[in-house]
């Protein structure tokens, strides 16, 4: 992956979220990945589901042709905004690694951190929901019934969306943990319309 300076650098920790997408996609099936950074997510998805529509968006002009130099068909605007209006009701998988970290946080972050990003990359707001909430409340007017929502997150944030995905009509929700069992990231499908 090409990396451009600003962009958010792909972790080791999004590497679960991304296997999990893949899983979900199906080989002719149509997924986005929200926030793509450098389009990470996207290349890897587009590299075993050769024949699935992979889209991406970011609202960072350097992230978007970081990731199109990746080979992404990437957008610029936020969230859904700038994809095609064909989407609607029909995208297999909604995948994002969101900003999510709590401003307050953002402090305790690696020392070099903002050294080669910068914190638009991180910045989730107050409780380091802010961002995600917004995905999982347009994300439901893109996803097919039976569709999945896959965002990264951390500490006590899956229980803080719970309600929301419930009342929103997603189903099966489920937390993704890593080897220690701490929170990493949250699955969601679409529940029948």
């Amino acid at each position: 992956m090409h990396i451009d300076p600003d962009v958010y650098v792909p972790r080791w920790l999004s590497e679960p979220l991304a296997r999990r997408a893949i899983e979900r996609l199906p080989a002719t099936g149509t997924a986005i990945d929200v926030c793509t950074g450098s389009g990470a997510i996207a290349a890897v998805l587009r590299a075993h589901r050769p024949h699935a529509r992979v889209l991406a968006s970011d609202v960072d002009a350097k992230a978007v042709a970081c990731a199109i130099t990746n080979d992404v068909d990437a957008y610029l605007g936020d969230l859904f905004t700038p994809l095609p209006d064909d989407l609607l009701s029909s995208v297999d998988v909604v995948v994002g690694v969101a900003p999510y970290v709590p401003t307050p946080e953002l402090p305790l972050l690696q020392r070099d951190t903002f050294t080669f990003e910068r914190p638009l990359s991180y910045d989730g707001g107050p409780d380091g929901t802010n961002i995600l909430r917004r995905v999982i409340r347009d994300a439901p007017r893109l996803l097919r019934p039976g569709g999945a929502l896959l965002l990264e997150l951390g500490g006590d944030q899956p229980r803080l969306l719970t309600v929301e995905l419930t009342d929103l009509g997603y189903v099966d929700v489920t937390m993704l943990t890593d080897e220690d069992g701490d929170a990493r990231g949250l699955e969601a499908t679409m529940g029948p319309s």
